[in-house]
């Protein structure tokens, strides 16, 4: 469930992780850090394709205040509904249309968040027996088990994954281009990845993808906002969950509920990654009227919806959920079109929040 704005050729990093990775499965060679790029004189706007870091000026930020409170008004309660309850079959639809044709696989993650190679870049050694592990999954044993999982014992470690040292859960995988560099890239035997998307026909394409390798990775059909829907992973057992321009695409009264459930599945120490969208980015003030469902919350022409977040909302999610702070950063961008002459400024949030270590 990537959102279908999120380009990956607009899409970038923050710069503020210390460490930088190669998009291979070795650490020789390693790759620019995004927020290197400053513009300092203005007639050198169009000499690149993007600028960091870029600030604002008042008169700017209060042209795009204007520009969302005129396009703020809501659209009927039932048409809202309308689009809530389509929503699988909006995405559905997008990745039916797209395939694997839309977005570019997004090898910034690793310079962005290294937890993601941690053979490469952290040393990290996972132990399955961490204290808080094993009573966090006899915990989650309790009550039935429901829908495609319903197989999967977790009693006796007969779940996918169960031997792996590292386990990574991407939530919203799309067609698998965090997926596959991960697994390209992170050479550490004992990784696992899981990946799940609430569109069927999404998973359907990782699963087809000849880089799809069941003995690493295992893709699932999940609906972030069901808070009751069992995941195949027991709770206690993730090192990281990522959620990379997917948390937008729900509803905002269903954010809480869905971040505190993925929190349970952490270990302590367990990382939750997220990029997304920030207020005043450019996708929200080119909505026009009649695509508003809440505040800050929009419908695309396609159906499917996107949220634009402040830090400060964001920071509450998270904490509610019971998770620490490590990094909660907004990235104003300067995309430049150099052929039409055209400036564009994206705003994206990234955040690292960890479930406190034992």
């Amino acid at each position: 469930m990537a959102a279908p704005h999120a380009v990956d050729g607009v899409e970038g990093g923050s710069g503020e992780t210390g460490l930088t990775l190669s998009d291979s499965s070795t650490c020789d060679v390693k790759r620019p850090q995004f927020g290197t790029r400053f513009l300092t004189d203005p007639r050198q706007v169009f000499q690149h394709n993007a600028w960091d870091n870029v600030e604002w000026t008042d008169e700017q930020e209060a042209t795009a205040k204007k520009k969302v409170l005129e396009n703020s008004q809501p659209l009927p309660p039932e048409k809202q509904e309308e689009y809530d309850s389509r929503a699988n079959e909006y995405w559905n639809g997008f990745y039916t249309i797209h395939e694997n044709r839309f977005f570019k696989d997004r090898h910034w993650l690793f310079t962005e968040f290294p937890e993601l190679a941690p053979q490469c870049s952290l040393n990290h050694e996972s132990h399955p027996g961490a204290p808080g592990a094993v009573e966090s999954q006899q915990n989650s044993q309790d009550g039935e088990q429901s829908g495609e999982h319903a197989a999967l014992s977790h009693t006796d470690g007969d779940f996918p994954g169960s031997s792996a040292t590292y386990r990574i859960l991407e939530v919203g995988c799309g067609v698998g281009n965090t997926v596959f560099p991960i697994l390209k890239t992170n050479n550490d035997p004992g990784l696992f990845v899981y990946c799940c998307d609430f569109s069927s026909t999404a998973v359907e394409l990782v699963k087809s993808n000849p880089e799809y390798d069941p003995g690493r990775c295992y893709a699932f059909v999940h609906d972030l906002s069901d808070v009751e829907a069992n995941y195949p992973i027991p709770d206690g057992t993730l090192d990281v969950i990522v959620l990379i321009f997917v948390l937008s695409a729900l509803h905002p009264k269903k954010m809480q509920a869905s971040i505190s459930r993925l929190a349970r599945l952490l270990k302590p120490g367990g990382v939750m990654l997220l990029r997304d969208y920030g207020r005043y980015d450019m996708a929200q003030l080119r909505f026009k009227k009649g695509r508003c469902l809440a505040e800050n919350f929009y419908v695309r022409g396609d159906g499917t919806q996107v949220y634009f977040f402040t830090q400060d909302e964001l920071h509450e999610l998270f904490t509610q959920a019971k998770l620490e702070k490590v990094q909660n950063l907004v990235d104003r961008r300067l995309q430049v079109n150099r052929g039409k002459q055209l400036t564009m400024y994206r705003v994206w949030i990234q955040c690292k929040y960890r479930q406190a270590p034992v």
